[in-house]
């Protein structure tokens, strides 16, 4: 059964007689009110839901009744009722706040269908109500992990930004350094926050997709254009177009972009008539804009208004007092979504997280504690949980026996040994002769090993 409360308000009295006893036999809760200031009082008291209001009432009228309503409860969803369909009247209660009207004399499986599609409408726009303010939660700037200097410098700019809500902003850095965290960050501290975030992947769309995307196109701008549709630019009006990758775009689409920052339009494709919008571009890239500048691969007066403010993110290797507190963050994200109970991590495995150069960067980071997290069990992780990658240098700087890393925390060269080779047997599926070929040894010095660390042929693990 139902339990929304319904207010019906409405001077006639057969029509509040009917709708009650109608609406309580779905089983909604009925609130009865005869004049626009009898409902202005329950509505403080009784908190309904959704209101049946009549348009025509004894001195304060509908409209007027309308407006008080949802300053005092924005969250209410008001159907009006009409004596006859007036255009000018519907309308005005449909811009005044309205989800819809019921003329009289009326069918009540109509009154029920706009009663059932108004709480579902409620219902949508209370999730996206409550998961913007997850997205608030999460994004705020207090919230972000970050221990080191240059990391708190930045959020400190992205809290300023919050006041400058036109300026165009660029965030640069590596693959994985966090720039669409960033810009999310930015989105959410402004007074944009409740309306769209929008991201789009320049990388990902070939020229001509691109522009559809982000513009749309009118019907018949191309053999499969059948009708109208709108672009991304449309859906972000009024709040933020996060453009990541921006120097993957084509320099065709660049000239779109450049105009858009200029003069607040653009055009469909197949379009003639400009279309204002009001968005926020926030770019990011992890290319050398200048570079590209200078080859003539990326156009300097586009260059120069997206670096109004720009914002470069350190790699993790630049900024090591974060690796542990990302560490400790994503160990309890995972403890919840895997059901785990890793309280600790080793010494061994602290110094080689400090100490790795993080080429994947807080992404890369975050993928070896998963996988960590994953294989491991009890309540610590251990060197055995790592993958070998971890133990070497960057692939980028030759291998030798310069390639294992040694914290300047130390670490158990005997832990190393014995890690090294769980991994050669795992890696290779518990066979002997290739783990032993692997690791450059003969086979019986494996098997030495093996029995030194306990090692079984049956849980190489």
């Amino acid at each position: 059964m139902a339990e929304e409360r319904i207010l019906v308000v409405d001077d006639e009295y057969l029509i509040r007689w009917t709708l009650q006893q109608n609406l309580e036999k779905e089983g909604y809760q009925v609130i009865l009110a005869e004049t626009g200031e009898e409902a202005l009082n329950k509505l403080e008291v009784e908190v309904p839901d959704l209101v049946l209001l009549d348009i025509k009432l004894p001195g304060m009228d509908g409209f007027e009744v309308l407006e008080k309503m949802l300053r005092i409860d924005r969250d209410i969803v008001p159907i009006m009722i009409t004596a006859y369909e007036d255009v000018e009247r519907v309308v005005r209660a449909i811009r005044l706040g309205a989800f819809d009207y019921i003329a009289k004399p009326f069918d009540f499986d109509k009154v029920r269908l706009s009663i059932q599609k108004a709480f579902e409408a409620s219902q949508i726009k209370r999730e996206v109500k409550y998961l913007r303010g997850e997205q608030r939660s999460r994004f705020k700037v207090d919230n972000i992990i970050a221990k080191s200097s240059e990391m708190e410098s930045i959020l400190r700019m992205v809290g300023r930004l919050a006041g400058s809500e036109t300026a165009t902003v660029l965030v640069h850095g590596e693959s994985g350094t966090g720039k669409e965290l960033i810009a999310h960050a930015i989105h959410y501290q402004g007074r944009r926050e409740n309306l769209p975030l929008v991201t789009v992947n320049c990388a990902g769309f070939p020229e001509q997709l691109l522009e559809n995307e982000l513009c749309g196109h009118e019907k018949g701008a191309f053999t499969d254009a059948k009708e109208v549709k709108k672009g991304l630019l449309e859906v972000a009006d009024g709040g933020t177009l996060f453009l990541d990758e921006i120097g993957d775009m084509d320099q065709s689409m660049q000239g779109k972009l450049l105009r858009l920052i200029e003069q607040k339009t653009f055009r469909r494709m197949g379009g003639i008539k400009d279309i204002q919008v009001d968005v926020r571009i926030v770019a990011a890239t992890n290319k050398d804009l200048t570079k590209l500048k200078e080859e003539g691969k990326f156009r300097e007066d586009l260059f120069y208004r997206i670096n109004a403010v720009s914002l470069r993110i350190p790699p993790l290797r630049e900024r090591r007092e974060d690796i542990m507190p990302l560490t400790k963050y994503f160990i309890q994200k995972y403890n919840e979504e895997f059901r785990k109970n890793v309280r600790q991590i080793s010494k061994e495995v602290e110094n080689i997280l400090k100490e790795y150069d993080w080429p994947g960067n807080v992404r890369e980071l975050r993928n070896v504690i998963e996988r960590a997290m994953i294989l491991g069990e009890g309540e610590t992780l251990l060197m055995g949980h790592l993958p070998m990658e971890i133990f070497t240098q960057s692939a980028k700087e030759e291998r030798g026996v310069e390639g294992i890393r040694i914290p300047s925390g130390g670490l158990s060269l005997e832990k190393v040994e014995e890690t090294l080779v769980r991994q050669a047997l795992k890696m290779t599926k518990g066979n002997q002769t290739k783990a032993a070929k692997l690791l450059d040894i003969s086979r019986d010095a494996l098997r030495y090993r093996m029995q030194k660390f306990g090692i079984t042929e049956s849980d190489p693990h």
